[in-house]
């Protein structure tokens, strides 16, 4: 129970993609939890919903179509630590960090550990976001509003006493805010997540009753190479 660590796991390989399996993770809560930090209640919440399901029934993660962005924000990633190591502190890189305290497991992949209480989390950005994030967020020591849910959640789950959010754009200076708890946020991350979590209970309830009655005439059939192709 508590705080797992997964030291040896690295981020992107298929060993991660099944440790995060079925589990709601740091950077999906934005899709449960609006900016007011209300329960969502939409398309992208029943979406969700049934990809974490779907999940937890087959043990089996789909292929996600990995586009320039994604491939460009590895390597600025890279790049992020090296410079914040050499100007801060040594970073210790580990794939998944998970904690099931409330009865249920969040998860959190860090970009890196900082000592015994600190946090890294990298993000690669395009020169417009960089220099906007320079000029409204740098001063006031904030993170960009798109990114709070996941840092906060990441200090949740791993319960660290604080994260430097990294926002890196080569060409541009890179910005380091150091970010710490904010109770209401984490409180509001912990209401979605058990709201979350209770209804993706009572869904595989209603699928099991329905998948174990037999006039329901559904025939098992097996994962083939092929389907790993679709997206």
């Amino acid at each position: 129970m508590g705080i797992r660590y997964y030291p040896d796991l690295v981020q992107g390989t298929e060993e991660w993609l099944q440790a995060r399996c079925g589990i709601l993770t740091a950077s999906e809560m934005k899709l449960i939890l609006t900016p007011t930090l209300k329960v969502a209640a939409n398309k992208d919440v029943r979406t969700h919903l049934y990809e974490l399901l779907a999940q937890r029934i087959t043990q089996h993660v789909e292929p996600h179509y990995v586009g320039d962005d994604m491939l460009r924000g590895q390597e600025d990633e890279v790049e992020a630590r090296i410079l914040y190591a050499e100007r801060y502190a040594p970073v210790r890189e580990v794939g998944f960090i998970t904690n099931d305290k409330w009865g249920f497991t969040i998860g959190y992949s860090p970009d890196g550990l900082v000592g015994d209480d600190g946090l890294i989390e990298c993000k690669s950005r395009r020169q417009k976001y960089q220099v906007q994030t320079i000029l409204q967020h740098v001063e006031e020591r904030t993170v960009p509003p798109e990114y709070l849910l996941q840092v906060q959640t990441g200090l949740l789950v791993s319960e660290r006493s604080w994260l430097d959010f990294i926002s890196y754009s080569g060409g541009l200076p890179m910005v380091t805010i150091r970010c710490h708890a904010v109770p209401e946020v984490q409180e509001a991350i912990i209401g979605a997540a058990t709201e979350f979590e209770r209804q993706i209970a009572e869904l595989r309830r209603k699928y099991s009753l329905i998948v174990g009655y037999a006039p329901n005439r559904l025939i098992p059939t097996e994962r083939r190479i092929e389907q790993e192709m679709v997206v």
